[in-house]
């Protein structure tokens, strides 16, 4: 049975007495109150990804995530391991189970990293500067929703009340799991599965455009609590639709992101 949700969650996830995680308020998404939006449990899986055979001189470098159905606010059990070990590249994939119902499948390229691997090219792009306010309203004619309020927004242009493309700065203002300090991919996981949602082409009230999935490439590790894109949506009128974000932090780009959207009248 699902534990029931804390009035004020200081952290995305509690974990349970059997080993799985139980959603707290702040995950909950804009399209209905009863279901997890999909920022958190990436960054759970990808916390998990990040765990299991933990090697110090590793690091994931590109993050693959489908969405087998929808969300609930109940337990997740999610089951990691490494499927292609190696020296320098190893493959690990993750599944997480809903009341015994698969939830989504996970896969994690991990690659060996050392400062004389090679040079930095093709990253220092200037980044849009930290807006000095926060960011303070959701979507319009939208109930008030866990996550929106658990991450702080800046947006340097678009908005949630802005059709078109958008540049945000994001970061969690509580961590992840009780007592942990959010990894600097956990950070970007629980924003980036907001880039179609930041980056709105139709009515919420009148469509829906949810992501079957989500591909990240890390090209760097980001450094300190913010982290920023620039998403943009994509349409093909047949129900069928892209989002694409470029990431970065205070020091320039760290990555990219892809979301291939279900696109309908509700």
């Amino acid at each position: 049975m699902p534990m029931p949700m804390t009035a004020s969650p200081t952290s995305f996830y509690l974990p349970t007495a059997d080993g799985a995680f139980q959603p707290t308020e702040a995950t909950v998404g804009p399209w209905d109150p009863k279901l997890q939006h999909g920022g958190p449990p990436a960054a759970l899986v990808a916390h998990e990804l990040e765990r299991v055979g933990f090697r110090p001189d590793v690091r994931i470098a590109q993050f693959s995530l489908e969405f087998l159905g929808v969300l609930p606010l109940a337990p997740m059990t999610v089951r990691a391991e490494i499927v292609r070990p190696g020296k320098r590249i190893e493959l690990a994939q993750a599944s997480v189970d809903i009341g015994g119902r698969p939830a989504l499948r996970a896969s994690a390229w991990r690659i060996a990293v050392g400062d004389d691997r090679g040079p930095r090219v093709g990253l220092d792009v200037p980044s849009p500067p930290l807006p000095a306010l926060e960011s303070r309203e959701l979507f319009e004619n939208v109930p008030e929703f866990g996550y929106g309020r658990a991450l702080e927004w800046r947006f340097v242009s678009g908005g949630f009340r802005t059709p078109g493309p958008a540049t945000l700065w994001s970061r969690m203002r509580i961590p992840l799991l009780p007592g942990e300090e959010p990894s600097p991919l956990t950070r970007v996981l629980a924003m980036v599965d907001s880039a179609n949602g930041v980056s709105w082409e139709l009515d919420l009230a009148t469509y829906t455009f949810v992501p079957v999935n989500l591909t990240v490439s890390m090209t760097r590790v980001p450094v300190g609590e913010w982290v920023g894109m620039e998403a943009v949506t994509r349409l093909s009128g047949d129900g069928v639709g892209t989002t694409r974000a470029r990431l970065f932090d205070r020091e320039g780009m760290v990555g990219e992101a892809l979301q291939s959207l279900f696109v309908g009248k509700r």
